[in-house]
């Protein structure tokens, strides 16, 4: 490949990188707005969470075809295809956390409609959510740098929103024995904990694959120590 077309090849790599940077911005605000709306149970802002929905998905369509061109006309190896393969599937992880945030949306808008807003404990929920929200932003900076080191921090902090997650499902178990009416209210916050606990999930994803460009192993499925030695 010579200088003029291997610049191009560069320019194109940079290109599709920061349209996946752009789509990661705007589920960070989705997630943001869903959070939101959670605390405050707005139905208003979910709807908006759950209208932005539809550019997440035409943003994600729109980068695979840039993909496929990419491969089809360049016919990448080593690392450069590694990270084509690898933004395909953050692409893919951003948009389920999309999912996730419109998922949260509906079920503040049902849970709304059941008119128990006040007491359910939906605020304990916001530590979690925090967490997941940040871990996914810490998964886009490390794409962004291409950095092993944070990624590697990302799978070991996301073991933190499993362990809130646990401990939220057992007051909420315990909150629903001690008043039936909640059940059906509780039974969708619960649902809300769940798409929390699965935005950390796509940050955890996200995070190994960057491991996958730069080092070259897969690292999906893998305990925590081959993970680091890995990454060394």
């Amino acid at each position: 490949m010579d200088k003029h077309i291997s610049s191009q090849f560069d320019a194109e790599l940079a290109g599709v990188s920061s349209r996946v940077l752009e789509l990661g911005g705007l589920v960070e605000s989705q997630i943001r707005h869903a959070v939101y709306a959670l605390s405050q149970f707005s139905v208003e802002v979910a709807d908006q969470v759950i209208a932005t929905e539809k550019q997440v998905n035409a943003m994600e369509v729109d980068i695979d075809r840039e993909l496929s061109s990419i491969i089809a006309r360049r016919q990448p190896t080593a690392r450069d295809l590694r990270l084509l393969m690898a933004i395909s599937k953050i692409t893919g992880n951003l948009e389920r956390a999309g999912d996730e945030s419109e998922r949260i949306a509906r079920m503040v808008k049902l849970i709304v409609d059941q008119g128990i807003t006040r007491s359910l404990p939906a605020s304990e929920l916001r530590i979690a959510a925090d967490m997941a929200s940040g871990l996914l932003r810490k998964a886009l900076d490390a794409f962004a740098r291409l950095d092993v080191q944070t990624a590697l921090v990302i799978l070991k902090e996301d073991d933190l929103i499993d362990a809130e997650f646990d401990g939220f499902l057992r007051k909420l178990v315990t909150y629903m024995m001690e008043d039936p009416r909640t059940i059906s209210a509780s039974l969708d916050l619960l649902f809300v904990a769940k798409a929390i606990e699965r935005i950390g999930d796509h940050a955890k994803n996200i995070a190994e694959f960057i491991i996958y460009v730069v080092k070259g192993a897969d690292v999906r499925h893998t305990a925590m120590a081959d993970i680091e030695s890995a990454v060394k």
